[in-house]
């Protein structure tokens, strides 16, 4: 090897990443009564799930809907509660990696997708009834609230290009 060699070998090189988008429209500050109750209706659907399969619930229904923000946010809230990073990177293959997940968390993810795709059609009655096995009706109800929620919150970050990348695990707690 010259020294040409040795140099070129060792040099590092930055890439250069695309610029970073700007928001189209902050609607939380300019409908704040709208955010305000965005925020409790997100606080009362999460209770009594436990946080892991509530985050893992939040990605799928993210990834679905294209929310790049909620991912960012998601995917941190769930490291930060403990979630591991194989099942969280696993989670837009979880049908084909079932082997990652529980069936109860399983079953949470084949509703979530229902749920969140209703252009497919109805939430079909196997999917539900599978997803009725493995939670008490409260817990079903509370599941079927936090799916809700985070398709609306995905709606509002999709459509006012909220930009990832800035959030802190545990920030909007």
């Amino acid at each position: 090897m010259t020294t040409n060699d040795a140099t070129t070998a060792t040099t590092t090189t930055t890439a250069e990443y695309a610029p970073e988008h700007s928001p189209r429209l902050n609607w939380a500050k300019l409908a704040p009564d709208v955010y305000k109750a965005m925020i409790r209706l997100d606080a009362a659907a999460q209770q009594g799930l436990d946080p892991k399969l509530r985050e893992l619930v939040k990605i799928r229904a993210s990834q679905l809907n294209h929310c790049a923000f909620c991912l960012d946010m998601h995917t941190k809230d769930a490291l930060a509660a403990g979630e591991s990073v194989e099942r969280v990177v696993q989670l837009s293959a979880w049908d084909e990696s079932r082997h990652f997940y529980t069936e109860k968390e399983l079953a949470a993810l084949e509703l979530t997708e229902a749920v969140t795709v209703l252009t497919d059609g109805f939430v079909p009655d196997e999917v539900y009834e599978r997803a009725a096995k493995h939670f008490e009706e409260a817990e079903l109800a509370q599941l079927i609230a936090a799916i809700t929620v985070i398709n609306a919150w995905n709606r509002f970050g999709v459509t006012c290009r909220l930009v990832p990348g800035h959030y802190q695990a545990g920030q909007h707690k």
